[in-house]
């Protein structure tokens, strides 16, 4: 019997984010008969713990990741440095392993082309057209072998070729609500409110402030509506959480930091917002709530209106504008019949498209074609 070809994920972080939340998925779905998986991150963190705790291998090296705070001339000597230090570092890691295939789990991931015996890179990010750098990376990316895109907005912006497939994410977590009074009293939150809540990474663009604007709007500010924001800030955005407090909303903003017990944000929610400011891939922020049964209200660009239908499995907004947003919510504070609606309709529809199994069938019938 032929031994299981091996993998070997390659990963930006260590947390339990979207992207953290799939490579954990991804890496505990596989055909164990098939495909043997090895996990290399740049440091220790949740992820690490979760993975070994599932019988997956990990080690930890250095990678060059690209990240926003390399982009000063001290940034990229930090980058440059890291090429230097990964490129041996993986050669003998793959020849030692025996490894078959790459697989890096982001595209920010630099320098593999050389190294990897089969390249595949998943796409989760729409970069900004910057027009020097953005075509130098994109034929990067697109020099691997298999480029697997989390939706049509990413593989749009990337740009057509035949190498270029979409490959939806899996539902990564159990997503349900808990019930509404505990969650309430959990989070001391009363039980006549309307809340929303914001799930991910506080950043400059995930929406934080959107929704923190929508909330002082006379249309929410009249009602009482709550907002939560469930994360905690990108490293070197900590700034934002302060502004957040800053615009004075009181108990009316509850800043929760990262929360594990998503059941519980969510049960104590009437609905999730992703008012992203920026084209956001496929945020599976939104997936979770909507398989939940928690209603959406989104941004109406990137990959969100391939996870929900207007007025049929979720709300989508004009991006950035509070009043807009505000609008939505109030609508949804209004309905609860139009709650009940949206949040089965969605949970039914995404739990189908977004089914674990189907991501790893997918990933695998890549890496068997290669």
């Amino acid at each position: 019997m032929s031994r299981p070809r091996r993998v070997l994920f390659l990963h930006s972080s260590a947390g339990h984010y979207g992207a953290d939340r799939q490579l954990r998925l991804l890496a505990t779905s596989l055909d164990p008969a098939r495909w043997h998986p090895l996990v290399v991150l740049p440091f220790e963190g949740p992820l690490a713990r979760d993975l070994r705790a599932a019988g997956v291998e990990v080690l930890t090296g250095p990678l060059a990741v690209l990240r926003r705070e390399l982009t000063s001339v001290g940034g990229l000597a930090t980058l440059l440095r890291d090429l230097a230090h990964q490129r041996p570092a993986l050669e003998r890691l793959i020849a030692v392993q025996r490894i078959d295939v790459v697989h890096a789990n982001t595209s920010v991931i630099l320098g593999l082309r050389p190294v990897a015996p089969r390249l595949v890179i998943s796409v989760r990010e729409i970069y900004p057209r910057a027009p020097l750098l953005w075509p130098l990376h994109r034929r990067a990316i697109r020099s691997a072998d298999a480029v697997l895109c989390v939706s049509e907005a990413t593989r749009s912006a990337l740009g057509g070729a035949a190498n270029v497939s979409v490959v939806l994410d899996g539902l990564a977590v159990a997503a349900q609500r808990a019930p509404r009074a505990q969650a309430r009293l959990a989070l001391g939150l009363p039980q006549d409110a309307f809340v929303v809540a914001v799930l991910g990474r506080v950043s400059a663009w995930k929406g934080q402030e959107v929704l923190a604007r929508a909330l002082a709007t006379p249309a929410l500010a009249a009602r009482g509506a709550i907002g939560l924001i469930a994360g905690d800030a990108w490293p070197g955005q900590e700034h934002r959480v302060q502004a957040l407090r800053d615009l004075g909303l009181g108990s009316r903003l509850r800043l929760l930091g990262f929360r594990g017990d998503l059941d519980v944000v969510l049960g104590a929610s009437d609905a999730v917002a992703v008012p992203s400011t920026a084209p956001d891939p496929l945020p599976n922020a939104a997936i979770e709530a909507a398989a939940a049964g928690c209603p959406v209200v989104a941004s109406a660009h990137g990959g969100l209106p391939e996870i929900l239908r207007d007025g049929s499995t979720g709300l989508l907004v004009a991006p950035g504008d509070p009043g807009a947003l505000a609008a939505a919510l109030a609508r949804l504070a209004d309905d609860p019949g139009l709650r009940e609606r949206l949040g089965s309709a969605a949970a039914a529809d995404v739990r189908e498209r977004f089914a674990p199994e189907a991501l790893a069938g997918a990933v695998m019938a890549v890496y068997d074609s290669l």
